[in-house]
């Protein structure tokens, strides 16, 4: 069993949410980053895109290069679009992290084993797509590690965080969809 509490190892290795401008996938990865931030403005979590936070991080890495962004999404997530990786390693911006929360389940369907619970390596995966700033987080010593890597990283960073089944935090967000665009859109100053 992994050493990582999933309550206790996202928020040691983001650190300061407010420094990034955030996409959080489905399931989990949302629940941890809204509870963090309180659903905070600076923070767009995907409802029914299941594969698109990456992608959308990219997009957002591009149209706000002054600014950190951090993709956090899920296994399973990533699962489903684990080709944005050889598009994200070769756009290669600077200023994108992603933070893939690993604990080898199908949180948004019923919490099924992942492939990530067998063979399957979403760091090695992310290394043959060509991203060459990877860490994978194992034990409570690498968390300094891994946030300063999603900081100070000059190339596009992943995080594999393995954690261990356990459920995230159980945080109501917004689910709706056109309020948290337009609360993220207010947020970046396009709506004034």
């Amino acid at each position: 069993m992994c050493a990582l509490k999933r309550r206790e190892a996202v928020p040691a290795l983001i650190g300061e949410p407010g420094d990034f401008l955030i996409i959080a996938g489905l399931a989990g990865s949302a629940k941890d980053i809204s509870a963090l931030t309180l659903d905070g403005d600076n923070v767009f979590c995907l409802a029914g895109a299941m594969g698109a936070a990456a992608m959308m991080g990219l997009g957002l890495a591009l149209a706000q290069p002054r600014k950190r962004i951090l993709v956090v999404t899920g296994d399973g997530e990533l699962l489903m679009n684990v080709g944005s990786l050889a598009t994200i390693a070769n756009v290669n911006p600077a200023n994108l992290s992603i933070i893939c929360v690993d604990n080898g389940r199908y949180g948004e369907t019923g919490y099924q084993r992942s492939h990530t619970d067998g063979c399957t390596d979403l760091a090695q995966m992310a290394a043959g797509a060509g991203i060459s700033q990877i860490r994978t987080i194992t034990h409570s010593t690498e968390l300094d590690e891994g946030r300063q890597l999603i900081r100070e990283s000059n190339a596009t960073s992943f995080v594999l965080l393995k954690v261990d089944a356990s459920k995230p935090p159980a945080f109501k967000r917004n689910f709706s969809p056109s309020g948290s665009r337009m609360r993220f859109r207010t947020h970046l100053g396009l709506d004034q």
